[in-house]
């Protein structure tokens, strides 16, 4: 089996960009109902991926009011914790990609160049895993 039957490609997907600021990125999720999305670059490179939690935290740390307007000021690319959600490549095996389903809801796949091409999330490989 080869991760590329899993991917839900990039193109059917939402995700924001690192300089987009803290209220759109909160906004978009809310829109979509997420609890954490995708970030790339303006040049489609993965750079992580931002939580609800990851927003909540800055409130606290910040110690802002909370209030959306406030968080303009403020960028994804701030909030952004390295190590959370990594991503594999294209290449990556079905090992691989259930070991991560344990810690990850979904896992971020990008290309040899390190471009975000879509997601595999943890229903579909529990539903592969599942069939087989």
């Amino acid at each position: 089996m080869n991760v590329i039957m899993l991917l839900k490609h990039k193109d059917s997907l939402k995700y924001i960009y690192e300089d987009n600021t803290l209220r759109q990125g909160l906004e978009k999720m809310r829109a979509h109902s997420y609890t954490a999305i995708p970030v790339i670059t303006r040049d489609g490179k993965y750079v992580g991926t931002v939580s609800e939690g990851d927003f909540l935290w800055h409130i606290i740390d910040k110690k802002t009011s909370g209030d959306i307007e406030e968080q303009e000021e403020f960028r994804i690319r701030d909030i952004l914790r390295p190590d959370f959600n990594p991503a594999v490549k294209i290449s990556v095996g079905m090992d691989e990609l259930l070991a991560r389903a344990m810690n990850q809801n979904f896992i971020p796949v990008t290309d040899d160049l390190g471009t975000f091409i879509g997601i595999v999330t943890r229903q579909d490989i529990i539903r592969y895993f599942v069939n087989k």
